[in-house]
């Protein structure tokens, strides 16, 4: 079963990010452990849940356990299995600290007796850092509006919208000099019930939207396989790309979380050319390995708002690579820095220069 008790009916009352991000508390068995109300959602082609979801619920649980006063600044997570969308979570909090000025958290998220995720969080006191401040911030780029009723994400079905921008220095030759950007925003309005943590929970599962997938769209790597890992049943990329061929070539420009090198590539096999032998390597695992976030201004925002963000990579070697985003609002406030290190291994050719899984 896909959560420990029957979920209730959705709450109207509550925006769709909200309802999918609900937790039940179990006080019964400890004060200090939840479970997912929900089903956890499985993106296509993942190796298990969506990221964001485990991020936020973690936030979420742990936010439950300090003082009304005190307000998430940092949380350092690492994803350490992949989630199973069929199996209920347990979020265990561990309360570390609780200081005057700090408090401390640590989120276990375990199924089957396993630990899948954990997450370490720091809370400070509102208004503790004196009347005298240091301050400064790094200033949001001139970028195109986000224009009201695109949505880039199929079906227009998830709780949040975005819509991606073109990169910035796509046809740089250094993947570190481009920029990938994007607008999001939770869908619908977030209650006045969630309070600011509703808010902070939201970014936080928005955050993980497109993350380390910055260093496959900033080295051009193709991410939809042509090939069949078994005899017996298709891979979800496959399945993707099916429809994905089906599509003309005015359908696949409004997919605008393809690249212009994916519609390339997706127009080459259409016309019946072979891919897997041509030099542009592809993909054959890309998995986040921990994530960090960094709250800034966190109660001065809605999630319910346009949200700008724009990632850049550092660094890809030895099979990884590390991914840094800034998330502002429209009006040009930074509310968060995020870092995230991410499996990216490629497909490896065999002797005949033909890649294999």
């Amino acid at each position: 079963m896909a959560t420990l008790i029957r979920p209730p009916p959705v709450n109207d009352n509550l925006s769709q990010i909200e309802n999918v991000l609900e937790l039940t508390e179990l006080t019964d068995i400890d004060p200090d452990l939840f479970t997912n109300t929900r089903p956890m959602w499985h993106p296509p082609g993942a190796r298990g849940i969506f990221g964001g979801a485990v991020i936020a619920q973690t936030l979420a649980a742990a936010q439950k356990t300090v003082p009304a006063d005190f307000t998430v600044h940092s949380m350092h997570c690492y994803f350490v299995l992949a989630g199973n969308s069929e199996i209920p979570i347990l979020y265990h909090v561990e309360r570390v600290r609780s200081g005057k000025s700090f408090a401390t958290r640590t989120v276990q998220a375990r199924q089957r007796g396993r630990v899948i995720f954990t997450t370490t969080l720091s809370f400070v006191r509102q208004n503790s850092g004196g009347d005298k401040k240091v301050e400064h911030t790094y200033p949001m780029p001139d970028v195109p509006d986000p224009e009201e009723g695109m949505d880039d994400l199929d079906n227009n079905k998830g709780p949040f919208q975005s819509q991606r921008l073109d990169i910035l220095n796509d046809k740089s030759p250094f993947p570190h000099t481009k920029k990938c950007r994007q607008w999001m925003k939770a869908r619908g309005t977030i209650s006045s019930e969630g309070g600011h943590e509703a808010h902070l929970s939201a970014i936080a599962y928005m955050s993980d939207s497109y993350f380390v997938g910055t260093i496959a769209r900033v080295h051009n790597l193709w991410r939809y396989s042509t090939q069949r890992k078994s005899k017996s049943k298709a891979t979800v990329d496959e399945d993707v790309l099916k429809k994905l061929l089906a599509m003309d070539d005015a359908e696949l420009k409004r997919q605008r979380y393809l690249d212009d090198a994916d519609i390339k590539r997706i127009q080459r096999v259409r016309n019946g050319e072979k891919l897997e032998r041509e030099s542009t390597p592809e993909i054959g695992m890309m998995v986040s390995l921990d994530h960090t976030i960094y709250f800034h201004n966190p109660r001065s925002f809605r999630a319910d708002e346009w949200i700008f963000t724009e990632m850049e990579t550092t660094w890809a070697g030895d099979g990884r690579g590390l991914v840094y985003q800034r998330m502002y609002t429209r009006d040009g406030t930074l509310i968060a820095s995020c870092v995230q290190e991410g499996l990216v291994r490629l497909k490896q050719p065999d002797n005949n220069g033909t890649p294999k899984l």
